[in-house]
């Protein structure tokens, strides 16, 4: 008995210390290309709905945040993911393949870069194949090229068969169908609140002590920062259009000159609005899942679409929302127009190297 609990416990460290030195490689392959230990662990964290960004097989700030974030709420301590101990055994697969479909192309056309244009059409659809696979898989359309090559994705159609993250919940945009308020669930009201950090690019769901999922955000910054306080949920819409003003977006001010933008995943807000008590503020989706947590919105808490489904399944109208962080930046007063005297002569023509850069 004695020779078999040595053996165990040799093996068993054996198996740990190998999973930690196969975390990180000592020198990474030059980016696209996924780091399978890496990939793994992001499988595992997206799948717990502990979001590390995009499933790319890459290191990244995300990925290390929802590792310590998932430690911590299971009673397990922070580690960075070269020394990490997880289990990751229930991820069996990395990858699997996604045959497109012709129902699929419904939700691919035409997407103009203008509001004005947009505004005209009924659906903001994907732009391509590709960018309906980078959603559905949460992940980057660099890696499903990369993974696919020589094959070009620009040039997908039904019956393709192309390889992809094997994420354990893919993004299905054809279920979700316009509902302008998803119901009260009652329980959440009293047992759950979502904190937010807008220094750390996260928002969490709480239930009581128990932090349940956490997903990485982009806030807004400077003059527009999103509010710090305490909010409540006052509507959730699903599949929402959106008013474009660029007064409201970049002043607060609204305008007569606004345009209102059709629903579907490229919308401004993507698929999911979360209003919250604060006039003009929400947690949405957003057409730029890519950008996750490494730009600035107008004020608002921007999560990518695959999370933001998944977030309002967790949450209520009526719960409470905890915000941390910078208060908004003021704006300077208007500066008074000072009069300038004409010159006395008109400025020299330009010279034609100038122009001809200026082409």
């Amino acid at each position: 008995m004695k020779l078999l609990l040595t053996a165990f416990f040799a093996t068993s460290s054996l198996l740990v210390a190998q999973s930690i030195s196969e975390s990180v490689p000592p020198s990474l392959p030059k980016a696209p290309e996924p780091i399978e230990s890496i990939l793994r662990l992001q499988l595992f964290l997206d799948g717990k709905l502990f979001g590390p960004g995009k499933v790319d097989g890459r290191p990244g700030e995300f990925t290390t945040k929802a590792l310590k974030r998932y430690q911590t709420a299971n009673g397990m301590s922070e580690t960075e993911i070269e020394v990490h101990t997880l289990d990751l055994s229930s991820i069996t697969d990395l990858y699997t393949t996604y045959t497109v479909r012709e129902e699929d192309l419904k939700f691919v056309g035409d997407l103009p870069s203008k509001p004005s244009l947009q505004s005209k059409k009924k659906y903001l659809p994907y732009d391509s194949v590709l960018e309906f696979l980078t959603e559905r898989f949460h992940t980057s359309p660099e890696l499903i090229e990369w993974l696919n090559k020589p094959a070009k994705m620009s040039a997908l159609k039904p019956g393709d068969v192309v390889k992809v993250p094997n994420v354990v919940e893919p993004f299905q945009i054809e279920t979700i169908q316009p509902i302008p308020s998803l119901p009260e669930v009652p329980e959440f009201t009293t047992s759950r609140v979502i904190k937010i950090d807008t220094r750390t690019k996260l928002l969490g769901v709480h239930e009581g002590e128990k932090l349940l999922a956490s997903l990485p955000i982009t806030p807004g910054s400077g003059y527009l920062a999103t509010p710090p306080g305490n909010w409540k949920i006052v509507g959730i819409t699903q599949m929402p259009t959106f008013r474009w003003d660029e007064g409201v977006l970049n002043y607060g001010v609204r305008t007569n000159t606004a345009y209102e933008l059709p629903m579907g995943p490229n919308n401004p807000v993507g698929v999911m609005w979360v209003g919250l008590s604060k006039p003009g503020i929400g947690i949405h989706g957003t057409a730029h899942g890519q950008t996750i947590g490494r730009s600035s919105s107008h004020g608002c808490m921007r999560t990518a679409n695959w999370d933001v489904v998944r977030l309002v399944k967790l949450i209520s109208k009526g719960m409470p929302v905890i915000i941390e962080g910078p208060k908004p930046t003021p704006r300077p007063p208007p500066v008074a127009a000072s009069v300038v005297s004409a010159p006395a002569e008109p400025p020299p023509a330009p010279k034609k190297w100038f122009q001809f850069w200026k082409k």
